[in-house]
């Protein structure tokens, strides 16, 4: 068995543990919950590094709990927040529990009968039925204002972050958290709880409200928040998170996103995200060192993420679809494109639209280039450069300015790629 602590430390997953951790983990097997947010029904690469977390606590033979914030997700939580969040409804937060559980279950065990299977709870589940009299009676009593006030997440908000200051109902947020390993505590015998170094705050109430209301010791461990090195918002694109499930963002995106991260991030990732050896990454680190230009670090981070998020099969897809831009033979696998990986590929190209009956009767390619789209601005320069063997239409070259296009040229029933040149696209849209 690997030590937890240890191993997390040569990664560089660890920003703060509390005092007698190690020693706890050494004596015996180990039960620790990190607390996961469920306003969307799938998880997203910021969520990755308290996952991984849990998945080496597993192989480290201890036992993990992931927590679904059901009761929390319904009040929203103020640490490195300048507003409130959307507050959702049971039937969603439910709907986004299972989804998320299907996605952690590529990474945690839950069906084995091994001592140390994960499990996966949900805070809603014994906080609905708590009445506010009681709640504040049995937990509220044991935890001062003013303890609750020291908390940076508070401070922040208070000192002008927000707006419209700090609700009555976030600021409540770190007893209901301490609530939550409170139960743990006593139900699952749980003594650790994982989570993001803004959480050390909340997560330092809760084990507070088991030392006085129940004299127990307990214990905490922290990760860094992951950062790019030129400071930009990890896990963030144009088009917003970069999502695991493939609805929202597609594995061919999802390996591109690993694919184009900088040379420094990628050593650090491939410690962060991945399984594989310290050995393995200084390796991996040499051979970069040799020839940065053919991206050892990077290609090896993407198979990684998504072979262990997705698939081998959607790995080699994704593969198969970045060679598309630079090949000169890709006829097949760009036929082989779903509608959703080709848009992917080609986002941010020209795009134009052409009606379908013109491609059902069969259009003269000087038409469809010249005519009915701008990709050429006169008939007469389409002609001169398909003489030239400059232009290819679904990645195969046009040699005959007469040449007719038809449906069987579609795409998908619907999209023909143009190409000028060797690098300029034009995505035509049949409808």
């Amino acid at each position: 068995m690997k030590n937890f602590i240890e191993e997390l430390t040569w990664r560089g997953m660890i920003h703060t543990v509390m005092p007698g951790t190690e020693d706890q983990l050494a004596k015996e097997m180990t039960t620790a919950y990190l607390g996961i947010d469920p306003t969307a029904d799938s998880l997203h690469i910021g969520h990755l590094c308290g996952v991984m977390m849990l998945r080496h606590f597993q192989r480290c033979g201890h036992k993990p709990i992931a927590l679904i914030g059901g009761a929390t997700g319904m009040i929203g939580d103020p640490s490195g927040k300048s507003a409130e969040r959307n507050l959702l409804d049971e039937a969603t937060l439910r709907h986004n529990q299972e989804a998320i559980k299907k996605q952690l279950s590529k990474f945690l065990d839950f069906e084995s009968d091994a001592p140390n299977r994960a499990e996966m709870v949900n805070n809603y589940d014994w906080t609905k039925d708590i009445s506010f009299l009681d709640f504040a009676r049995e937990i509220g009593k044991h935890i001062t204002v003013n303890y609750m006030m020291a908390k940076d997440s508070v401070q922040k908000r208070l000192n002008g972050e927000a707006r419209d200051g700090l609700s009555f109902t976030e600021f409540t947020y770190q007893l209901l958290q301490g609530f939550d390993f409170l139960h743990l505590y006593e139900t699952k015998g749980c003594q650790l709880q994982l989570g993001g170094s803004d959480q050390w705050g909340n997560i330092t109430t809760g084990s507070e409200l088991i030392r006085r209301k129940l004299g127990g010791e307990v214990f905490a461990l922290t990760c860094p928040l992951i950062t790019k090195a030129d400071g930009g918002k990890f896990g963030k694109t144009e088009s917003g998170n970069v999502w695991l499930d493939p609805r929202y963002t597609s594995p061919y995106k999802f390996y591109q996103f690993w694919l184009n991260v900088s040379d420094t991030d990628a050593e650090k990732y491939l410690k962060i995200f991945t399984f594989l050896t310290e050995e393995e990454i200084e390796d991996l680190v040499c051979e970069h060192a040799k020839d940065p230009g053919l991206r050892p670090l990077q290609k090896r981070l993407a198979k990684e993420l998504t072979v262990m998020v997705h698939s081998e099969e959607d790995y080699n897809a994704a593969v198969e679809a970045s060679q598309i831009l630079f090949s000169n033979k890709a006829q097949d696998a760009l036929r082989n494109l779903d509608e959703k990986t080709l848009l992917d590929v080609f986002e941010g190209v020209p795009q134009f639209k052409v009606e379908r009956e013109k491609i059902e009767a069969g259009i003269p390619v000087l038409d469809l280039l010249a005519a009915e789209t701008a990709v050429f601005p006169s008939k007469g320069e389409a002609r001169k450069m398909i003489q030239g063997g400059g232009v290819s239409i679904n990645k195969e070259k046009v040699s005959d300015p007469a040449m007719t296009i038809g449906v069987d040229s579609l795409l998908n029933c619907k999209y023909i790629l143009a190409q000028r040149g060797k690098k300029n696209y034009y995505l035509i849209i049949v409808e």
